[in-house]
């Protein structure tokens, strides 16, 4: 079901039942695919969250109640069972514990597991990118393992630095800038997910899927060299929802 409120007088707020589920984020993707596809008369901008999608219209070319009607024709039109469609899935290496991961040890006690089992459960998903916030390409991502789970820091670091894979209750993400911030740090990655000056600024997007897997100093080292060339190796291919794995393990 969808749910409209106003924001201002140039503005609707749609918010879709289910918040943080595949099925609900993949609902969403599909409205922001047809508002850009379609370029409604009158829509200005839409803004993807976690729970919906905002949209910013010009009063004078259109009016809240038609955006709503078109909104609302467009959601019927989603069936899951018809998108299959094929989509962007990254691979994210990630050198896990010691120095790149300095809570990994805690996530793994705090959960009664071993270090190893919270790097196997954490790679063992595919995740969605639900949506972009906090900073520029920070993606939060949905389907981690309930099994992971665990709280933020008691008190914020002043300083992670870019590339630190975190986990905060049942989400994890990956900084893609140096930032203060309280999430439990397990790894990093070498690649970079934000680059102001490319043309796709961000490496991850509302829509993208990603997997992690580990690597090792050797190969973190390496692709370090080679993302500060400018010409990160990133590893990027497509398939279709139907085949890829729902949530990790609970």
């Amino acid at each position: 079901m969808m749910h409209v409120r106003l924001l201002g007088d140039q503005g609707l707020l749609f918010e879709l039942d289910g918040e943080g589920a595949r099925q609900h984020h993949e609902q969403l993707v599909f409205l922001c695919e047809m508002l850009e596809r379609q370029r409604p008369p009158g829509i200005v901008e839409w803004i993807p969250g976690f729970a919906g999608v905002a949209v910013v219209y010009d009063p004078v070319r259109t009016s809240a109640k038609a955006v709503e009607r078109w909104m609302r024709r467009q959601a019927v039109k989603w069936r899951p069972d018809k998108e299959k469609v094929a989509r962007r899935v990254v691979e994210i290496p990630v050198a896990y514990g010691g120095e790149w991961g300095p809570d990994l040890a805690d996530v793994a006690r705090l959960n009664h597991l071993s270090e190893d089992e919270v790097i196997r459960l954490h790679t063992a998903p595919t995740y969605w990118v639900q949506m972009i916030g906090f900073v520029p390409g920070f993606a939060y991502l949905g389907g981690m393992s309930a099994r992971i789970a665990t709280p933020r820091l008691a008190t914020p670091r002043p300083r992670i630095e870019a590339g630190a894979v975190g986990i905060a209750g049942r989400q994890t993400g990956i900084y893609p800038l140096a930032t203060p911030g309280g999430w439990r740090i397990i790894g990093r990655t070498p690649l970079p997910l934000f680059q102001p000056n490319s043309a796709a600024p961000s490496l991850l997007n509302m829509g993208d899927y990603l997997r992690f897997r580990p690597c090792g100093l050797e190969e973190f080292c390496a692709l370090q060299a080679a993302s500060q060339t400018g010409n990160p190796p990133v590893k990027v291919t497509w398939e279709h929802g139907g085949g890829m794995s729902g949530e990790g393990e609970h």
